[in-house]
């Protein structure tokens, strides 16, 4: 089983939302096959709380506006450091850049599939933080 055509296209403009707010390090998984909760997984970051808090809420705004879907939980948005949002369907974490480099959720994933985002979303990978190394 793969994620369906409707998480697919969700998950891309959440993406574009993300990086039209300069989100960093977008990407997306297929986690369909490991868990029944949900589809896929959004992952992005920014270097500061406001800005997260921005990129969340443009999200919200642009999945409601343009595919008319409300997240059907919100978390973390008091402290604005992790900030989830549960469409169902799909779920995006929002993380400040030192959150996304301490827990390293692409570790999690990596053995699901990635979702291709479109070239907007692609150009702001490896502007943030490098995720890559290791956790302390």
């Amino acid at each position: 089983m793969t994620a369906t055509d409707l998480s697919t296209e969700l998950i891309k403009a959440a993406a574009q939302a993300a990086a039209d707010k300069l989100a960093h390090d977008i990407v997306a998984y297929d986690v369909s096959e490991v868990l029944a909760l949900t589809d896929a997984f959004l992952l992005a970051s920014a270097p500061s709380d406001r800005q997260v808090k921005s990129i969340i809420d443009a999200i919200e705004e642009h999945l409601l506006k343009e595919h008319g879907v409300k997240p059907a939980r919100r978390e973390g948005e008091r402290e604005g450091r992790w900030v989830l949002l549960d469409f169902v369907d799909i779920v995006v974490h929002v993380q400040h850049s030192e959150e996304r480099v301490y827990y390293a959720l692409e570790r999690l994933w990596k053995d699901c599939p990635e979702i291709e985002l479109g070239e907007d979303a692609k150009a702001t990978r490896g502007k943030g933080a490098a995720y890559e190394e290791e956790a302390p």
